[in-house]
């Protein structure tokens, strides 16, 4: 077969042109820093870059989920924990006032005060709230669950709690309960019973021994504590699961990068060698496309 001049040209333009988008896919992928710039580059790196950024995405929707539920549980504990301690400090002004012919009326006046002050600490920690929201009245973060009524005839907790699970979807398909149950932690009996402490304290004739508080008191102290015990577990179980994903975030992180991220050191010689080539193409083919007189009369 001849070989003419135009066959020459066609050739040479042709490979002159693929040498040329060598050069320019490696300056785009200097200027992006991605390897992958369009579908086309790499339709299989492209599609699996497609769903690593999905799983990404994904993780961190949950991320303000973990920080609603550890600030619920965190809050819950505290308060929980300060409830237990209050429990505790009434128990131990319920033996002083038992102390017979030690504690005079004025001392019992004055635990009774006492006493009564720690009651409505008790109501102020059961109305805790997290922003906006009643934590301790479950799925019912409106209203108080404990409203404190002063009259004539005395101060009276009214309480209407929601015992329902508060709820976090903390992965796709995984929720988590974060709240405490506040019927049982801050149940009716135990104000009914912290009023009756309060009667008897104050009064010359009581209607029962006073150290008979003493095992209603220990059995609203357990319950308070086994509600921070279950608080606990919750709180480590939502701190192994956060861990969990943000591992799964970090390797898809990697893996993304590793797909698309590309190798400027790499890149840069590459597109070094392709420039190279590319002039010495020009070179080559300016010397071998010089029109010769034969070429004119043919």
């Amino acid at each position: 077969m001849r070989v003419t001049q135009s066959m020459l040209a066609s050739n040479f333009l042709n490979n002159l042109s693929k040498n040329y988008q060598k050069m320019a896919t490696y300056q785009e992928q200097l200027s992006s820093g991605k390897k992958i710039n369009k579908l086309s580059d790499d339709p299989l790196s492209a599609m699996k870059g497609i769903e690593y950024r999905r799983t990404v995405s994904q993780v961190q929707q949950f991320e303000s989920n973990f920080s609603e539920a550890n600030t619920w549980t965190q809050t819950t504990n505290d308060a929980l924990s300060e409830a237990n301690s209050v429990m505790q400090q009434i128990r131990d002004l319920t033996v002083q006032a038992s102390s017979t012919g030690t504690v005079t009326d004025s001392d019992r006046t004055a635990i009774a005060d006492e006493v009564e002050q720690l009651r409505d600490q008790l109501v102020t920690i059961a109305n805790t709230k997290v922003g906006d929201k009643y934590i301790f009245n479950g799925t019912d973060t409106v209203d108080k669950p404990i409203d404190v009524d002063i009259n004539t005839v005395g101060t009276t907790a009214t309480l209407n709690i929601n015992n329902q699970p508060v709820q976090i979807e903390l992965s796709k398909g995984i929720y988590l309960q974060v709240n405490a149950d506040g019927s049982k932690a801050f149940s009716n009996d135990l104000f009914s019973d912290l009023n009756s402490l309060l009667s008897d304290l104050k009064s010359d004739q009581p209607s029962q021994p006073l150290d008979s508080y003493l095992s209603k008191i220990d059995d609203h102290i357990n319950a308070i504590l086994s509600e921070l015990s279950l608080t606990g577990a919750r709180s480590n179980r939502i701190e192994l699961m956060q861990d969990r994903v943000t591992q799964q975030e970090t390797t898809s992180t990697e893996l993304m990068s590793n797909n698309e991220d590309a190798d400027i050191t790499e890149i840069y010689t590459d597109y070094s060698v392709q420039q190279s080539v590319y002039e010495a193409a020009l070179k080559i083919g300016a010397q071998v496309m010089q029109p010769t007189l034969l070429d004119f009369l043919k």
